[in-house]
């Protein structure tokens, strides 16, 4: 069991890093979801492979992660993460691009899919970030493949408008000599 549940913990990781926005709440439906694999493995029927539903399982858990932090009263100064450790967890980066521009890159991309619709936010996640195709994205999220492909374009549509409109915005400040 230790070795099935470290070999899966990093990309587990890596969903809720990317669904929940941030460390804390990701680690905390990380572990719930490791725990709820744990006592479901005898539900796992092999029908999908088990990286398909264990993205479920990690799924399922941060949402209810996300449900429990909607439910919790917000602290009035801002969440401080350290940008290293944010990272720590993410995928290896882009050949030609620096470290440093890898780590704004991925911030940009954090930073707009939390701004997408959980509806949306998920399914892209799931597809662009995890390489899973539409059959399994549909077993994962318990969508109609349709619904899958569907939110997918969409998100990725909003997606992009959110990167452009922060590009526009960086332009803007760099050409006004703000930082």
């Amino acid at each position: 069991m230790d070795t099935l549940l470290r070999r899966h913990y990093e990309r587990v990781y890596a969903i809720c890093r990317r669904i929940a926005g941030n460390d804390a709440d990701a680690a905390d439906a990380t572990q719930e979801a490791l725990i709820a694999i744990t006592r479901r493995l005898d539900s796992f029927d092999g029908r999908a492979k088990f990286s398909t539903w264990s993205y479920r399982v990690a799924t399922n858990a941060c949402l209810d992660e996300l449900r429990r932090r909607k439910r919790r009263p917000t602290p009035g100064l801002p969440e401080f993460e350290s940008g290293e450790e944010d990272h720590r967890h993410h995928e290896e980066g882009q050949p030609g691009i620096d470290r440093a521009e890898q780590l704004v890159l991925r911030d940009e991309l954090d930073t707009a899919l939390a701004e997408l619709n959980e509806d949306f936010r998920i399914p892209v996640i799931l597809r662009d970030l995890c390489d899973l195709d539409y059959a399994e994205i549909a077993e994962a999220t318990g969508l109609p493949a349709g619904t899958v492909r569907s939110r997918i374009s969409r998100g990725r549509k909003q997606l992009a408008g959110i990167l452009e409109s922060g590009n526009q915005e960086q332009a803007q400040k760099r050409q006004s000599g703000q930082p």
